[in-house]
């Protein structure tokens, strides 16, 4: 069964399929973005917010999120079975 992760909005992707989840800020990431969007590959899943982060998908797609990718990274573990806490939402001892 394919577990979903909230990557925003509202909107989810499939775990299994990610293959990587990037910080948006260099140069070749950019490219990568423009080459998406020019081979239809892009998914935008921002609503009109500024990119925070990259997931690159085995099927060659590149989704955009506003999501942080240490936020991401918690949930993708959590989504996988994990225990993985996120430190912002984590209650003081």
């Amino acid at each position: 069964m394919t577990r979903l992760v909230h990557i925003g909005f509202g909107n989810m992707a499939a775990s299994d399929r990610i293959v990587a989840i990037i910080n948006p800020s260099s140069a070749p990431l950019r490219r990568l973005r423009d080459e998406a969007r020019a081979a239809g590959l892009l998914v935008d899943a921002t609503q009109g917010r500024k990119t925070r982060s990259v997931l690159i998908m085995d099927s060659r797609h590149v989704i955009i999120s506003a999501i942080q990718p240490e936020t991401l990274s918690a949930r993708f573990g959590e989504a996988d079975g994990e225990e993985c806490r996120d430190k912002e939402t984590e209650a003081p001892l």
